[in-house]
């Protein structure tokens, strides 16, 4: 298949085309940079693949949760390029895509998937992996570091370990992200299940609806100390 994959959910933007059997990536800092620099990147990912865009057969894009702003770059990005390609697209959890990061670099097959969500919370999804694919126990989550249950033998991933490490629970950690390759990696399964969209379907999944804090509600935060 010839696929687009692209996610800007976090501190780090990673695109990879992927040809065929041939896999092609780029990653650079995230943030404020990603919306300038990330249709550059993959115009010149792709002409490195020498592919254009109608020759895709979707483009794979993190959907969330994450970065609001992020999120609205990935999802009007995607938005764009398809629409005027003519090609689907396919929306992919960014927890998801830490599990599957995270099986890819040291094997776990039983993961609670984080990532920091600031304002001292995380974003956590569990999942396992039957095999072929993976399966979410349960719904995604917006917590504070202190409440993220991790069942027993269960391992975590993500990047909230240097914010929060010491009040998430114990047992292993492996540092992971949604990365572009990740999503590489899902895509198939997600497209052969039916679930690719038209460009429209490019939206993103808002876990938090609030990003900012009253003076007061920070004052308070502050005056609270951590469990």
């Amino acid at each position: 298949m010839n696929l687009l994959a692209l996610d800007t959910s976090t501190e780090v933007f990673a695109i990879a085309v992927q040809r065929g059997g041939e896999v092609l990536r780029h990653e650079a800092p995230g943030g404020a940079q990603a919306s300038a620099a990330l249709i550059p990147a993959i115009q010149r990912l792709l002409a490195q693949a020498g592919l254009t865009l109608p020759e895709l057969d979707a483009i794979v894009f993190g959907r969330g949760p994450g970065s609001f702003t992020g999120l609205r770059t990935a999802c009007s990005v995607t938005q764009g390029l398809a629409f005027g390609a003519k090609v689907p697209v396919l929306p992919v959890d960014t927890l998801l895509a830490v599990a599957e990061d995270a099986r890819s670099r040291v094997g776990v097959t039983r993961v609670v998937a984080l990532l920091d969500a600031r304002m001292d919370q995380v974003y956590a999804a569990a999942y396992e992996w039957n095999g072929t694919g993976w399966q979410r126990h349960g719904e995604i989550a917006l917590d504070a570091p202190q409440h993220v249950a991790v069942p027993p033998g269960w391992a975590m991933a993500g990047n909230a370990f240097a914010a929060y490490g010491s009040r998430l629970p114990a047992g292993q950690r492996v540092d992971a992200l949604p990365t572009a390759t990740a999503l590489l990696r899902l895509a198939p399964a997600l497209l052969a299940a039916g679930q690719a969209v038209p460009a429209g379907g490019a939206l993103p999944l808002y876990i938090r609806d609030k990003v900012a804090q009253t003076t007061a509600e920070r004052a308070a935060a502050r005056a609270t100390p951590s469990p």
